[in-house]
């Protein structure tokens, strides 16, 4: 069995073209037009922006390697070429269905599932491990962030407000799911309490008895598996390790755009926006390909930490080209590989059972 193939229509061209409009109409209240940006950027250095291309795979790398280390633990075997595909086509999917990791999770979830049946609750498990470690470094960022701002007398009270509410928010999510990994009761009440809903949206004619009892089972072996992680402190490291030089490359990457346009650049401001700019992307807002909203924020946080509004605007489409676009390209390619491979492999099993009844 296959997932769906992501299929180009002009229904998903819509929300993409008004995400555009919505940021075109945006900077032209900072007072800047297209050939201003254009201007700007006409003078990219194609040598520094290209190494950004190539930190951009490298961090992809890096954030699959400090997942493998996880879900390998669990002995959910996964070899390092597929872990890195798995990745692309959850960057993919989180592209297409915004959400911030949860849909892309979701795939990642499906893919070993399809070539190892039962193992979804340790897939699970070692998937929440990583977003503890990736929701513990955002916070740690912005908190750098900001004390390196209010040394240099550079912080406004608009940034000031809005990361101390993020870093609130983010520490309240990270103590709900602890919780909910820590009490498999409460957990199994709200499973149920979603799945009693989908009943109920079916008006009684949906049967979910079967998904009930292998979600119990799944949450069953979620639990365990987070349980030993608790003295699993060798391969937590290992994990952190390479997701924290994963985020040091988000971070240097940022950095080589404005460097790439000549423009002088503190790394307080980099991680300051950054840290912001994933914790407010990370609000799934349905629109597909996550074009507008993140545009507006990421313009919006240079201006108010002293970015001239050219500078920005130019600045976040030269970003979003590599962290938007490249990235969708390269995880369709990944997307449509592995389903021509899978349905591949499925044709074949079929043809093999035929010829032995």
């Amino acid at each position: 069995m296959t997932s769906p193939k992501f299929k180009l229509t002009w229904k998903n061209l819509l929300l993409p073209a008004v995400g555009i409009i919505a940021f075109i109409v945006y900077i032209y209240l900072f007072n800047v037009d297209i050939s201003t940006i254009i201007r700007i950027a006409q003078r990219t250095n194609l040598y520094v922006y290209s190494w950004a291309i190539i930190l951009l795979f490298l961090q992809s790398f890096l954030f699959a390697i400090s997942w493998r280390f996880l879900v390998n633990f669990l002995s959910v075997k996964l070899s390092v070429v597929k872990s890195l595909l798995y990745v692309w086509y959850g960057i993919f999917i989180d592209i297409i269905i915004p959400g911030e990791s949860i849909s892309g999770e979701v795939s990642k979830v499906y893919l070993i599932a399809r070539e190892q049946n039962g193992t979804s609750g340790k897939v699970v498990a070692s998937l929440v491990a990583q977003r503890f470690i990736g929701m513990a470094i955002n916070v740690v960022t912005l908190l750098v962030g900001l004390s390196l701002l209010i040394l240099k007398g550079q912080l406004s009270g608009v940034i000031l407000n809005l990361a101390v509410f993020l870093t609130v928010a983010i520490t309240v999510f990270l103590l709900i799911l602890l919780l909910l990994c820590v009490k498999e009761k409460w957990t199994q009440k709200v499973v149920n309490a979603i799945l009693r809903f989908v009943e109920w949206l079916g008006h009684g004619h949906l049967k979910l008895t079967k998904i009930k009892e292998e979600t119990a089972r799944a949450l069953r072996m979620f639990h365990d598996s987070m349980k030993s992680f608790r003295h699993a402190y060798k391969i937590l490291f290992a994990s952190s390790t390479f997701l924290v030089a994963s985020w040091v490359l988000s971070l240097t990457i940022d950095y080589l755009i404005f460097q790439s346009i000549g423009y002088p650049i503190t790394w307080e401001v980099i991680i300051v926006s950054n840290a912001i700019f994933v914790a407010v992307k990370s609000i799934p807002v349905g629109v597909p390909f996550e074009i507008g909203l993140p545009e507006i924020a990421m313009t919006t946080l240079y201006v108010v930490l002293g970015v001239n509004p050219d500078i920005s605007a130019t600045v976040t489409i030269l970003n979003r080209i590599l962290t938007l676009w490249l990235r969708f390209f390269v995880g369709f390619a990944v997307q449509e590989w592995l389903e021509i491979k899978a349905m591949k492999m499925f044709n074949q099993n079929n043809s093999e059972e035929t010829n032995k009844s």
